[in-house]
């Protein structure tokens, strides 16, 4: 119900994210490694790497954020209130859970109005916003050696 204050993450959403996350990631990791073969690497140019970096991190991030949500899928919803309840500020009582897939957080609220955040692990945000920042800066290269080399052979034809 969505008036619930002791509502988690979705366990639909959360499990159909981790089995797409990681047919996902794992098709990723199938393709960059192809990319290792001999004639593949005899064809190797500077587009082919940015992108295949911008894809590798992409791989990265997605397999970080898969890492967060396990913490979440393999903890019962008993478990995350108590987690919830050793974090407590002193003071206020707990009013309310929720779960957040963007960032991915399990929020614990306080009756003083303050929130936090437990179970998921502090670096997991700040390593999937970097890696897809990484990653979108190397696509982008990737994006502009394509269009250079388009023009180029656009002008010389």
């Amino acid at each position: 119900m969505a008036s619930d204050p002791w509502q988690g993450h979705n366990f639909a959403a959360l499990f159909s994210i981790l089995v797409a996350g990681a047919a996902t990631t794992l098709g990723l990791t199938v393709y960059l490694c192809s990319r290792f073969t001999r004639p593949a690497r005899q064809r190797y140019t500077p587009l082919a790497a940015w992108r295949d970096v911008s894809l590798a991190t992409t791989a990265v991030a997605l397999a970080v954020y898969l890492w967060g949500c396990l913490h979440v899928l393999f903890l019962e919803d008993q478990e995350q209130g108590e987690e919830c309840e050793r974090q407590r500020p002193e003071g206020p009582t707990l009013v309310g859970r929720r779960g957040d897939f963007i960032p991915l957080r399990l929020v614990c609220e306080a009756s003083d109005g303050r929130d936090y955040s437990v179970i998921i692990p502090d670096y997991i945000n700040p390593a999937v916003a970097v890696l897809l920042l990484l990653a979108l800066a190397c696509a982008l290269t990737s994006a502009l050696l394509h269009y250079k080399q388009r023009t180029t052979t656009w002008k010389k034809g």
